[in-house]
């Protein structure tokens, strides 16, 4: 089976939305990338990088219903697809088998 390829930003966005499982939207989104990883990103980049994630079948999207606090504009809800769930779940075995691999004198701490 072809492996989906995903960067390093798109495979860390792709775990937001599956730790958010079904609260996954741009805001929210955003708000748990700079709370876990510290960097701070713009909008637009996050949003850029659910679209490609949707166009490669990593993610579905639908909207929510609206809300007064967003002026009654809906959301875009975002959730794991199966083939993202496999890209995240290959991802992490192919990450654990290179750390097995890594000589050990390369993970002491000095």
């Amino acid at each position: 089976m072809k492996r989906t390829n995903l960067g390093e930003f798109e495979e860390i966005v792709l775990l937001i939305v599956a730790i958010l499982d079904g609260d996954a939207y741009g805001a929210t989104i955003n708000h748990e990338l700079e709370r876990h990883t510290g960097r701070k990103v713009t909008f637009g980049t996050v949003h850029n990088t659910l679209i490609r994630l949707e166009e490669k079948g990593c993610l579905t999207s639908k909207l929510g219903g609206a809300t007064t606090e967003r002026g009654g504009r809906r959301k875009r809800i975002f959730v794991v697809t199966a083939l993202g769930s496999r890209a995240i779940n290959d991802i992490q075995q192919l990450r654990n088998e290179l750390w097995q691999m890594v000589p050990p004198h390369f993970l002491k701490l000095t």
